[in-house]
């Protein structure tokens, strides 16, 4: 296995399947060693952690409940250790903030708890994750964060999720400008329709969404996870160093 100490590191959350597990790998292609996080699946994130060092990348795999911010000054600890065991090092590259769930509600259907839900994981985690986190980000370095095409179009039932999302957009050209002096450069990738487990419930109960989006969409077909992994990784490379404070649409030109 490739063990260069000079290899950037980036973590991944929610990288135990889907959008998270294919930027994961991505990364590993690119050269990135990772820390990837999961929330209860430990069993796919340890999968994921074979696959990315098959690749001949270090990994390594923590617990993270992303909608958890009390919890964060433990996992910030428990990182610290495995930087100091694994890399000898105190910090990390690159941030992508993953984690997330899906969430379709109507205005007339919302209940309090599930509106709370999409918060609490995609804006206030998010947040106070990252702020927790950044005193570990290299100079330098970036941060990824997953928004959605859904915030250029507007979907029936998909208020709460559009309304949190577009929040996020917003906090990329601010962070980008405060953290301009460390030369941490901060952008979103906002994916189209992805058939992943992440959004299995709306995908399964409405079988006609699939033919539906494809009509709509330019390149005549549903996104895969690896359509999205690549954009991420591009992101976090050399190659993007003057990419900052922008929104990427990963969506082959749906709803044009």
């Amino acid at each position: 296995m490739n063990t260069e100490s000079n290899a950037p590191i980036a973590l991944v959350t929610g990288a135990s399947r889907g959008l998270g597990r294919s930027a994961a790998l991505h990364l590993a292609r690119s050269g990135h060693d990772l820390v990837i996080t999961y929330r209860e699946r430990a069993d796919e994130a340890e999968t994921a952690r074979r696959e990315i060092e098959s690749l001949g990348r270090r990994a390594a795999v923590l617990q993270l409940d992303a909608a958890e911010v009390e919890s964060f000054p433990g996992f910030g600890e428990r990182l610290d250790a495995l930087l100091r065991q694994q890399w000898r090092r105190s910090s990390f590259d690159y941030l992508v903030n993953n984690a997330g769930t899906s969430g379709h509600m109507k205005l007339g259907e919302t209940t309090l708890e599930g509106f709370d839900a999409l918060v609490a994981i995609h804006l206030r985690g998010m947040y106070f994750l990252t702020q927790q986190l950044l005193p570990r980000i290299a100079d330098g370095g970036g941060i990824v964060c997953l928004s959605t095409a859904m915030t250029r179009s507007a979907m029936p039932a998909g208020g709460p999720y559009s309304a949190v999302k577009a929040a996020v957009e917003m906090l990329v050209p601010v962070w980008a400008k405060e953290l301009g002096p460390r030369r941490i450069r901060v952008n979103a990738v906002a994916p189209g329709a992805v058939p992943t487990d992440f959004s299995r419930a709306v995908w399964e109960s409405r079988p006609q969404i699939r033919e539906q989006l494809i009509a709509v969409t330019a390149l005549g077909r549903i996104a895969e996870p690896d359509d999205i992994g690549p954009v991420v990784a591009f992101l976090c490379s050399d190659a993007a160093r003057w990419v900052n404070a922008q929104r990427i649409e990963a969506s082959g030109g749906q709803g044009l």
